[in-house]
C-alpha cells in the first residue's frame, strides 16, 4: 500500500453545477465504485488530492480512503485534469479488498541503454507499450515492469515472455505474446538515399542519348533525314 489516505466526505451537489460549486470550494468531485454499495458520489479537499498525486504513488496503488473514522482501500483509477492549469477535475475510486486480484496498468522503465549494441550503433528503442496491464494481489501492486536492454541488437524484439514479473503477477493478456519493445535501424533512410541516388526512367533515356552523341530529348534536325536518303 502507498501509505495514502485521503478523507472523503459523501457529496450532495450533483449534477454539472454542483460539480462546479464542489471545485469552487477547493474540494475534488469524484466517485466511489465497486462493492455491495454501489456508486456513491465523493469529495475530497483538493490540496489532498494533489498532494498525493505529486508523491507519485496515487495511481495505480493502493491507498485509503477515511470516511468518519471508517477505512477502505480503494484504487485510483481515473483523474480528469483541467487542460490548462492540470488541476485534478474529478477521481474515480474503486473499493477493493487488500487480498483481492484485480487488474491494473503497471508502468514500464527501460534500463540500460547503453548496454545495447544496436543502440549504440545508432537504432532506435521504439516503444510499443508503455504500461503493461497485469494480474495481481490488491496489496502487492508491483512500482514498475523493468526491461534490460542489455546486449540488443538492431532487429531485435522484447516480448512479455522476455520479462521476468514480480512474484504474483502475471500478464492479463494470455492468448499472445505480445511486443513492448523493438530497436529499429536506419532502413528508412537507407531506401530513401537509395531511390534518390537511381536515375529516373527521363534521367536514363537522356544519358543514353548522350552516349549515342545525340542531345537529349532532341528531335532530328531538319533536312537530316533527306540527307541520308540522298546518301
Amino acid at each position: 500500500m502507498a501509505g495514502i489516505i485521503l478523507n472523503v466526505e459523501k457529496r450532495e451537489k450533483l449534477g454539472t453545477g454542483g460539480a462546479r460549486a464542489t471545485r469552487n470550494a477547493d474540494l475534488v468531485p469524484g466517485v466511489l465504485y465497486g462493492g455491495a454499495r454501489g456508486a456513491v458520489p465523493i469529495e475530497i479537499k483538493a490540496k489532498d488530492v494533489e498532494t498525493a498525486i505529486k508523491s507519485g504513488k496515487f495511481l495505480s496503488h493502493l491507498v485509503e480512503i477515511d470516511h468518519r473514522g471508517e477505512r477502505q482501500p480503494v484504487i485510483p483509477r481515473a483523474v480528469q485534469f483541467h487542460p490548462v492549469t492540470d488541476k485534478p477535475l474529478h477521481v474515480d475510486l474503486y473499493r477493493v479488498e487488500e487480498n483481492a486480484e484485480i487488474a491494473i496498468d503497471v508502468v514500464v522503465h527501460f534500463r540500460n541503454h547503453d548496454a545495447s549494441p544496436g543502440l549504440k550503433r545508432g537504432g532506435v528503442l521504439n516503444i510499443v507499450r508503455h504500461t503493461i496491464r497485469l494480474k495481481c494481489k490488491a496489496n502487492s501492486i508491483p512500482e514498475e515492469v523493468v526491461v534490460d536492454l542489455t546486449g540488443l541488437e538492431i532487429g531485435d524484439s522484447v516480448h512479455i515472455s522476455h520479462i521476468k514479473l514480480p512474484e504474483g503477477a502475471r500478464p492479463a493478456i494470455r492468448d499472445r505474446d505480445f511486443t513492448i519493445a523493438t530497436v529499429a535501424g536506419r532502413k528508412a533512410e537507407e531506401e530513401v538515399t537509395t531511390t534518390a541516388a537511381a536515375p529516373v526512367e527521363g534521367e536514363a533515356a537522356e544519358g543514353e542519348a548522350a552516349l549515342e552523341g545525340a542531345a537529349p530529348g532532341a528531335a532530328p534536325a531538319a533536312g537530316a533525314e533527306k540527307k541520308d536518303e540522298k546518301k
